[in-house]
């Protein structure tokens, strides 16, 4: 598609029993080329948050969507995660002629024809770039929210159910900032292994 603006779309969080699920658009000059650019989730954060500024300077476009718990507790991850795309297409402050998306889910935007790509953060550029401003800007999120319940480790586990995070739910319940629907299946997956 030479001469046509692409843009890479990925979110975070998807996965996680706290927090928003985040998603970036990146739109990336045709001869852009980094050969450490990569999948977030095969980078460290040192290496994230170094990638992140780089992006956002050398980047004709970036745009940012949030898609809050409540909503995803409404609606469903899926539906969250493309409405997130959606928003951070909006903000790209440009069209695209084409969207690269990871994974194999999309609902069409604006009659733009788009490409799902299973692993694209780990095959396109612009979907690995997008990857890295989603997870850094949702990390970013849930670092403010632990400072309001430290309690719950999202410095570390970023809202992610790791055992600690599980066990802690279990012993205090949830926040306004947990998803019910996924904390629910969690605890009756934990009550049934008793």
């Amino acid at each position: 598609m030479e001469g046509v603006f692409e843009a890479g779309c990925d979110e975070a969080g998807r996965g996680c029993l706290a927090g928003p699920v985040v998603a970036a658009a990146v739109i990336l000059p045709k001869n852009f080329r980094d050969p450490g650019l990569n999948d977030s989730k095969k980078l460290s954060r040192e290496a994230r948050e170094s990638f992140a500024p780089i992006i956002l300077e050398k980047a004709l476009a970036v745009g940012i969507g949030i898609v809050d718990n409540h909503t995803i507790d409404r609606i469903n991850i899926l539906r969250a995660s493309i409405a997130a795309m959606h928003l951070a297409l909006d903000q790209l402050g440009m069209d695209a002629a084409h969207i690269v998306v990871d994974g194999n889910r999309f609902i069409t935007y604006k009659e733009i024809p788009h490409t799902c790509v299973i692993k694209g953060d780990g095959k396109i550029l612009s979907v690995a770039a997008a990857s890295i401003i989603a997870k850094t800007t949702r990390d970013k999120m849930m670092m403010d929210l632990h400072k309001e319940h430290p309690e719950y480790g999202w410095n570390r586990n970023m809202g992610y159910g790791t055992q600690a995070h599980r066990d802690v739910i279990h012993q205090l319940g949830y926040t306004p900032y947990h998803r019910k629907s996924f904390v629910l299946k969690t605890l009756q997956k934990t009550i049934a292994a008793e």
